[in-house]
């Protein structure tokens, strides 16, 4: 079969879910002979990208988040006005992709939850089969656990999921654990698409507590925490551009470039991680055997979503704030981790062999 990506460029975890399952689908001798990844202005395509996708990339403009004045939290208002003004470049992304699409004559689009990928299935109707993946689609299984008080919020979390997949002949749901068997034929839950070098670590618990933020506004809580709190030793990952390689805000506090071997190794040797609630690095500290503390961003009713389903998963522990001190404690008197996950994780490849062999079936367990 001949794949084509489509990325939603926003942080990182859609963009190593890509790397991984290239390498799944080239493993079975199945090609993915272009990816197509959206711009975001508040980043650059990490160096790790282009070094380990294989097949041809092309940005172009896609819908993004945009958050208040700090860098912390989603403002909704700000996002949508922002993104109405930029539609004229919408139109010329979809000239991109479909001029990508009819040269390459894939037999199958894969959309990671960009909006564009699935307003273009919809409008341009391409020959190929398109099928969604990532943990948003979860949202169609009636297990899934919504996070209350939110109603407007989860509103809109449900129609740009919705408009990923306009169209879509499978959704192939990521899931910190497996699910029963959904009534809704076209939603198929998988276990996540973790990145190769993740199976070859050896962990260790060390002396430092790991952190992960997408928005730079978080650092200022690390830095006065840590000011605070000389005895907890922090090492964080940031994307901030005009920031040295390796920076010390004070002795106990180191902030890292984000580098994809540097941060696994990191977390592989982590007493324990501080992170958003996103997907893919709950994933990859469960796998190693790390317990995580998830902070939603504030305005991403998605996030609020991903920390409840964690936390039943046994993943660790949802907080409002990235309170060092109290994830500390919660590592002192946590039970670790069982080989649960890993046993979930690893039965991937498989079923996306029999997803490919078998397209019109909804059962493959």
């Amino acid at each position: 079969m001949k794949f084509i990506f489509i990325v939603q460029g926003e942080g990182r975890g859609h963009m190593t879910q890509a790397i991984a399952l290239s390498t799944i689908l080239a493993e079975q001798g199945h090609e993915v002979s272009h990816v197509l990844i959206g711009k975001s202005k508040r980043r650059q395509l990490p160096e790790f990208v282009r070094k380990n996708l294989k097949a041809p990339i092309t940005q172009f403009e896609s819908p993004n988040f945009h958050t208040d004045n700090k860098g912390k939290s989603i403002n909704l208002f700000k996002t949508i006005t922002k993104n109405i003004l930029r539609s004229q470049k919408f139109i010329h992304s979809f000239q991109i992709i479909d001029r990508v699409i009819k040269a390459d004559q894939p037999n199958i689009i894969i959309n990671f939850y960009d909006m564009l990928a699935g307003l273009y299935n919809f409008t341009f109707r391409p020959k190929a089969a398109f099928w969604t993946i990532g943990h948003q689609y979860l949202i169609y299984h009636s297990s899934f656990p919504f996070a209350p008080n939110s109603l407007i919020q989860k509103k809109m979390f449900q129609f740009n999921t919705a408009i990923t997949a306009l169209g879509a002949d499978k959704l192939l749901a990521l899931s910190f654990r497996d699910y029963p068997k959904s009534a809704q034929k076209k939603l198929i839950v998988i276990p996540p698409v973790l990145r190769s070098e993740i199976h070859n670590l050896t962990t260790t618990e060390g002396d430092y507590i790991l952190s992960y933020i997408v928005n730079p506004g978080y650092a200022e809580e690390i830095i006065s925490f840590g000011k605070e709190n000389p005895e907890i030793k922090i090492e964080a990952f940031w994307d901030q551009k005009d920031s040295e390689k390796v920076y010390h805000p004070h002795s106990n506090i180191t902030f890292h470039q984000i580098d994809d071997h540097k941060f696994l190794e990191k977390m592989a040797n982590c007493k324990g991680l501080i992170c958003t609630a996103g997907f893919e690095s709950v994933c990859e500290a469960m796998y190693l055997g790390k317990q995580v503390m998830m902070v939603p961003v504030s305005g991403q009713y998605e996030q609020a979503c991903n920390a409840i389903d964690a936390q039943n998963a046994q993943a660790g522990l949802a907080h409002h704030s990235f309170d060092f001190k109290l994830f500390s404690d919660y590592l002192n008197s946590c039970t670790k981790n069982d080989q649960s996950f890993i046993k979930w994780q690893q039965q991937l490849p498989k079923m996306i062999e029999k997803i490919i062999e078998y397209p019109n079936s909804s059962s493959f367990q």
